[in-house]
This record gives structure tokens, C-alpha cells and sequence, in this order.
């Protein structure tokens, strides 16, 4: 069955950078999309970034745009979250997601997800 993987999450200052890994398993990826969320206590889930898998087409949420960035491994069946600039706002519990064809904003377009893994940035 498919797993999703996450790592990479911790405590960092503000200005700071942290790299968010999702290994994915248990199936061909290659007409997919992988999106990373993130949610906040005491708010909804919502959406960060997204990549095709086939293509590398990706885009962001206005709140990230210029400051992380979305990329894969194809060989690897891994995709990777670079965050920079951190902000306090950037606090949440990071997920990524696997669905079949292009990648959405929508997170109930997602059918498997991954554990989460918890981002901190201080002020």
C-alpha cells in the first residue's frame, strides 16, 4: 500500500531555513501529484505547494511564494520541501499528500497522507 513518509521538521529562528522531506512507497508514482500542507492549532488544514510528478510543475500558496520551494527525486520517489525566510506564521504541523493526476489546492483532493511533522520558528 502507498506510505507517505515525512522528516525533516524541528525548531528554528526566525530569518532561518529547514528542508521537509516526504518519501513516498508502495506504488508507481509517476502520474501523481504531491502536495505539502500545513496546519496550525486551532485552524484548518491548508495548502503550501504542489508538484506533478511526470513534469515537475509545481506551484505555491501566496503565503510562501518566493520563499520555499517544491522539488522531487524521481529516483528516489521523494519529495522535498526547502523552506527559507522562515517566519513565526510558518508554524504548523507540515503534511505531505498523494493524488492521482495534477496537484490541487484542495486537500480533500488528496487520498493518502503522511504523519506530519511539526515546523517551529521563533521570534
Amino acid at each position: 500500500q502507498v506510505q507517505l513518509v515525512e522528516s525533516g521538521g524541528g525548531l528554528v529562528q526566525a530569518g532561518g531555513s529547514l528542508r521537509l522531506v516526504c518519501a513516498a512507497s508502495g506504488r508507481t508514482f509517476s502520474s501523481y501529484a504531491m502536495g505539502w500542507f500545513r496546519q496550525a492549532p486551532g485552524k484548518e488544514r491548508e495548502f503550501v505547494a504542489t508538484i506533478t510528478w511526470s513534469t515537475g510543475y509545481s506551484y505555491y500558496a501566496d503565503s510562501v511564494k518566493g520563499r520555499f520551494i517544491i522539488s522531487r527525486d524521481n529516483a528516489k520517489n521523494t519529495v522535498y520541501l526547502q523552506m527559507n525566510s522562515l517566519k513565526p506564521e510558518d508554524t504548523a504541523v507540515y503534511y505531505c499528500a498523494l493524488r492521482g493526476g495534477m496537484g490541487t489546492r484542495r486537500p480533500y483532493d488528496y487520498d493518502y497522507w503522511g504523519q506530519g511533522t511539526q515546523v517551529t520558528v521563533s521570534s
